[in-house]
């Protein structure tokens, strides 16, 4: 594995970087909005009201005003762009509809429902920056182009009479009059808007059920948008069934849409007090660590998934806390990564849920804010991953040891030992030929006699290197230990069942080494041995009634058994007060 790649970094950062635009750009918008606002009020401040118009004109308004304070405040999203492009034109309807002239009513009835376009791209890229992904958002949107603007355009060209109206005056397209086909097109016209309604909001409602817990935050202005959609469509199905309008529906429909900007604002509310939470942060990042980092963090940006990735170069790879690999996702997904750096390298990365990304002042913020917290971490999570691989190879080291132990039994055994008992046994017939001759019987049963202490020796030396005895278990290679030792011993066993093999041989090989110390030092009159398993973890424990005083500091044989030990992720302790006796124990984990 690999960090992240400088051009992956660069299109991280640029989530993270505003493109500004001049004062004079913002007064132009802003400017247009509120001329757009009154020109749509004005009908009903010069005129009689028409309450649904009304409700359309602050519709189109708060969109824009909503819109462009999202535009502003975030820039790198398109979002409040298509909120501003969706406020201008629900304009359309209260500012041109009251108008006599045909050419004003003519783009009326071209544009009025044009809002669809920006409104449907805005309720299915929430949590894409305003920006359409390729399939189903695309091919969503795009469709909305058969009724909205070929149907509308076909009806144009053919509509000269609606409920009771001559619009052949007003009609600048009508090219082929014919008000029953003009009537046909009006409901398959309904009918499809109905339908492509109703599946923009089936997808919505498919995506806030798999969505985790920040996603779904994140998509409750969709759900807004979906519940106006789902309204519309109910109110456009109950035209085509009933042949009348229904004013209740049509004012649902109308309130309903005064929620999607509203629930915009609240989710930048929302992150602007998550922001307020970065004076917490830092108060808490100068004692958290590890677990309690990510927790920290993870409360702070709303994201209870959230993991801390640790680049470690000289691995070449990612790390938690705790030193073990972790892997980046794959761009794209529910999943996101977000660089943090100090001094211009990168120290980690955080591994968080993608609906994250819509607002990346913040994670900017946190980012920064826990550089230097991150970076101690980073320090942590180093020297974990090189304890793990250094216990990892004490571990190799003697498991390669013990494995080389055996080898070297094996052929003692089977090799010289062998051949020594076959010698032993040859003598031993020459023995019985030589009656006759007593010199020569004589040195052939000196030859015996030194032959079976070598043989005994090297007996000995075999059990020494890998004993034999511990295939029948610990408890009986303990027993044979106590039946040769110089000093009287004895044995409790109070584990039940065979310990692990490697547990084992470390348990013999601290007996070995404390019974051989009681021979030649101690001068004790009993020495005692136990073994212990409780809660995943064995003990044992050689104590005698010497003279006490050792050092476990002096001499190779206690030291190679603590590397043997701690290689096994246990402990090796001896107590010897002067005149007290002497006490060896060793822990060692054993599983459950």
């Amino acid at each position: 594995m690999t960090s992240l790649a400088p051009s992956e970094v660069a299109r991280i950062r640029s989530r993270f970087a505003a493109r500004s635009h001049s004062r004079t750009f913002w007064i132009a918008w802003w400017a247009a909005a509120i001329a757009g606002e009154l020109l749509a009020l004005r009908p009903f401040i010069t005129g009689p009201v028409d309450g649904i118009g009304v409700v359309f004109a602050l519709v189109g308004g708060s969109f824009c005003a909503f819109g462009l304070i999202a535009w502003h405040r975030r820039p790198d999203s398109r979002s409040g762009a298509l909120m501003t492009a969706t406020g201008f034109l629900f304009f359309a309807a209260p500012v041109l509809g009251p108008l006599e002239a045909p050419l004003a009513f003519t783009v009326y009835v071209l544009v009025v429902d044009l809002w669809i376009f920006p409104f449907v791209a805005l309720l299915l890229t929430f949590l894409t920056a305003g920006r359409l992904q390729p399939g189903v958002d695309r091919w969503l949107v795009a469709s909305f182009a058969l009724p909205v603007i070929v149907l509308q355009a076909a009806w144009l060209l053919t509509a000269d009479l609606v409920d009771g109206t001559d619009l052949t005056g007003k009609n600048l397209l009508l090219v082929f009059p014919d008000a029953d086909f003009a009537h046909q097109i009006d409901r398959l016209q309904r009918g499809s808007l109905a339908l492509l309604g109703a599946v923009t909001v089936v997808v919505i409602l498919a995506r806030w059920l798999r969505a985790s817990g920040p996603r779904r935050r994140a998509l409750l202005p969709s759900l807004a948008g979906a519940f106006a959609l789902a309204c519309f469509a109910a109110l456009l199905v109950n035209d085509l069934i009933s042949g009348t309008r229904s004013q209740f529906l049509l004012w649902c429909a109308a309130c309903s849409l005064v929620a999607v900007p509203a629930a915009f604002l609240a989710g930048l509310l929302r992150s602007r007090l998550a922001r307020g939470g970065l004076a917490d942060l830092v108060r808490d990042l100068g004692s958290a660590h590890g677990a309690d980092l990510e927790r920290v963090l993870a409360r702070t940006l709303g994201d209870p998934e959230l993991r801390v990735a640790y680049w470690l170069p000289e691995y070449d790879a990612y790390a938690d806390a705790d030193g073990q690999p972790v892997e980046l996702p794959e761009p794209g997904g529910d999943l996101a990564v977000a660089p943090v750096e100090r001094d211009g390298r990168q120290i980690a990365v955080l591994v968080h849920d993608a609906s994250l990304d819509d607002d990346p002042e913040l994670l900017e913020a946190v980012t920064a804010a826990a550089a230097i917290a991150l970076e101690n971490a980073h320090l942590h999570a180093e020297s974990a991953a090189r304890l793990a691989d250094l216990r990892a190879s004490r571990e190799r080291i003697v498991s390669a040891g013990d494995a080389e132990r055996r080898r070297l039994e094996r052929d003692l055994h089977d090799g010289a030992q062998q051949r020594l008992v076959a010698i032993s046994l040859q003598l031993r017939l020459l023995q019985n030929r030589l009656r006759d001759d007593p010199s020569a019987e004589q040195l052939v049963t000196t030859a015996s006699e030194e032959l079976a202490r070598s043989l005994a020796e090297l007996r000995e030396l075999a059990r020494g290197i890998h004993p034999a005895v511990l295939e029948h278990g610990l408890a009986a290679a303990l027993d044979g230990l106590a039946a040769r030792s110089t000093v009287p011993a004895t044995v409790s066993y109070e584990a039940d069942g065979r310990l692990p093999e490697q547990v084992e041989l470390a348990a013999y090989f601290v007996a070995c080494e404390a019974l051989a110390n009681v021979s030649k030092y101690a001068q004790a009159n009993s020495v005692s041995m136990r073994v212990q398993r409780t809660n995943g973890l064995a003990t044992i424990e050689i104590a005698d009634d010497g003279v006490g005083g050792a050092d476990d500091s002096l001499g190779s044989g206690l030291r190679g058994l603590a590397d043997r030990v701690e290689a096994l992720d246990g402990r090796l302790r001896v107590v010897s007060p002067p005149g007290g006796g002497t006490t060896v124990s060793a822990e060692l984990p054993c599983g459950s």
